[in-house]
């Protein structure tokens, strides 16, 4: 093991805090941020049936997906009232998304249809003649993940694609401390992991505090006695790596908690759900995004359990209020901040699924999926990109079952994303290497 693997390793076990960088927070920074930005993305694991999250409802379209979906086909009261999109389309999306339905109609939050990794442009016909650069081991759920969150289609990427913005942003010194400017409340994920910067994961509504402490006298001698052995110079350099991070990351825990304890408390209701938790504790951490220093942010969260091989219409009934009621309850949190246009949130996911049901009710790992990107810089109410034909076996299909080949790449969503985010097109191609194999650059979906 490598003394970066070491550190990787080292950090983790922390618990709390993980993957930190060297460079201990100073004291806390008590200027005001005007212009702050923060991307929040929840993932989606297991690969969302996209397919069933919004449907175009024009008559045409609409048949074919009742005709081919069978069983796993929306209809009625699973649907709710169609939305028209700015561009006059129809649309309408799964019942228990009816926050999200909401915010699409009133513009706070776009679609981006088919989107999925890619080396470059593909068709059909290069696909299944192997003629043009496929992306790696597709329909695995652990490798498209990293694909997703590196942006990589072939090959290994020891970065993510967050990371690497991270990388831009500590370097360019944007943020006025050296806390991290990756956090994760969803545990380590590579989507953060630079080449010089390293996320900080967090776990949400737990102490950030070494347990085993108070605040008696004899205790706090006890700690001091503890970090002080963690500064002392150890004459080993895997061992004194390990007592940098570990000091490093009191320190920012420390600073952290002063932060969030001098804060009031959101008078948004989040819901009592995993999901709900984590998108809490993010914007409590923007709430004191000034007395951090921080001028840029991205946050990682996630939901699991969308791997629907059988009972896919149970699943998703259980599973999409949880992800529309968190996100429209985060949303509110940004407005009651005065921060919404300053906030973007954006959804990833493995894969979507076939639009060809399996028996037990249930889809196969696909391909190409529809996200949901949320925000009040987001020109919202319009679907961005192209939705597959629904035709198995046509033009967009990877095979015979509805496994939609991406007509929009990461690298052009994540791109868009980053652009308002602050990344100039200038370090774009260093955030995202494959991006210049991409007429688009920039899918306008945000202002």
């Amino acid at each position: 093991m490598d003394r970066r693997g070491f550190i990787r390793l080292g950090a983790a076990s922390v618990g709390t805090l993980a993957l930190r960088p060297f460079g201990l927070l100073p004291a806390l920074a008590q200027q005001s941020a005007p212009d702050y930005r923060a991307l929040v993305c929840v993932f989606l694991f297991g690969g969302n049936d996209s397919n069933n999250t919004i449907v175009p409802m024009d008559d045409a379209t609409y048949k074919s997906y009742t005709s081919i979906r069978g069983n796993l086909a929306l209809t009625g009261s699973a649907l709710t009232a169609p939305v028209t999109s700015v561009s006059g389309e129809p649309y309408a999306f799964h019942a228990k998304l009816a926050e999200l339905a909401s915010l699409f109609g009133s513009k706070e939050l776009a679609v981006v249809a088919n989107v999925g990794n890619l080396v470059q442009p593909l068709t059909r016909t290069q696909y299944q003649g192997q003629q043009a650069a496929i992306p790696s081991n597709l329909f695995s759920h652990s490798d498209q993940q990293l694909e997703w969150q590196t942006s990589i289609a072939q090959g290994h990427s020891p970065t993510g694609w967050g990371g690497r913005a991270a990388d831009y942003i500590d370097a360019q010194k944007m943020n006025a401390t050296n806390f991290p400017s990756f956090m994760s409340v969803a545990g380590n994920a590579e989507l953060g992991v630079g080449a010089a910067s390293q996320p900080l994961a967090l776990n949400p509504g737990s102490s950030l505090a070494l347990s085993g402490f108070n605040s008696s006298s004899a205790s706090q001698t006890i700690y001091k006695a503890v970090t002080d052995l963690l500064t002392m110079p150890s004459g080993l350099a895997l061992v004194q790596a390990s007592n940098d991070i570990l000091s490093n990351s009191l320190s920012d825990a420390a600073a952290l908690s002063r932060a969030l304890k001098s804060a009031p408390a959101l008078k948004t209701v989040f819901p009592t759900t995993s999901l709900g938790a984590q998108l809490k504790q993010v914007a409590q951490i923007i709430q004191v995004q000034a007395q951090l220093g921080m001028r840029r942010q991205i946050f990682f969260a996630s939901l699991g359990g969308f791997d629907t091989h059988t009972a896919e219409i149970n699943t998703h009934n259980t599973l999409y209020p949880q992800l529309s009621q968190a996100l429209a309850a985060f949303y509110n949190a940004t407005e009651e901040l005065g921060m919404a246009d300053n906030v973007t949130t954006f959804t990833e996911s493995d894969f979507s699924r076939t639009f060809q049901e399996t028996s037990g009710g249930g889809s196969d790992h696909a391909w190409g999926s529809h996200h949901l990107v949320l925000g009040g810089a987001v020109k919202g109410g319009q679907v961005y990109g192209r939705f597959p034909s629904f035709v198995l076996g046509g033009p967009d299909d990877a095979d015979t079952r509805g496994r939609w080949i991406p007509s929009t790449s990461v690298d052009q969503y994540g791109a868009t994303l980053c652009s308002w985010f602050g990344i100039p097109d200038s370090a774009m191609s260093t955030v995202f290497p494959n991006l210049s194999n991409f007429s688009t650059t920039n899918l306008g979906f945000l202002g």
